[in-house]
């Protein structure tokens, strides 16, 4: 069984960076997509970015384009979320998703337990 584990989470303050990330207990698994998932106190979860392994294209949610960078380490197994220009509302509980696919069958969907990140105003 293939598990996820977050690390790098925080206290940072407003306008600050961090950079958290998603190591795979498996080097032989190679995931379709990988992503980052969010959850603020109260709110419902929220994807935040993704990336597809095959093409290397990433998605961001509008409230994180430009200030949020996903990358991957394949050598690592590692999936990277740089975060800059922090804001309150950023504040949630990170987690890690991967996803495997063959011919548009979902074949694994992993989920780490997630990395705290909190801002300062």
């Amino acid at each position: 069984q293939v598990q996820l584990v977050e690390s790098g989470g925080g206290v940072v303050q407003f306008g600050g960076s961090l950079r958290i990330s998603c190591t795979a207990s498996s080097f032989t698994f190679r995931a379709t997509g990988m992503a980052w998932y969010r959850q603020a106190p109260g709110k419902e979860r929220e994807l935040i970015a993704s990336l597809a392994t095959t093409t290397g294209a990433t998605n961001y949610a509008g409230s994180v384009e430009g200030r949020f960078t996903l990358s991957r380490d394949d050598v690592g197994n590692t999936v990277y979320l740089q975060m800059d220009g922090l804001k309150p509302e950023d504040t949630g509980l990170y987690t890690c998703n991967a996803v495997q696919y063959s011919r548009g069958q979902k074949i694994a969907d992993y989920w780490g337990r997630g990395t705290q990140v909190t801002v300062s105003s």
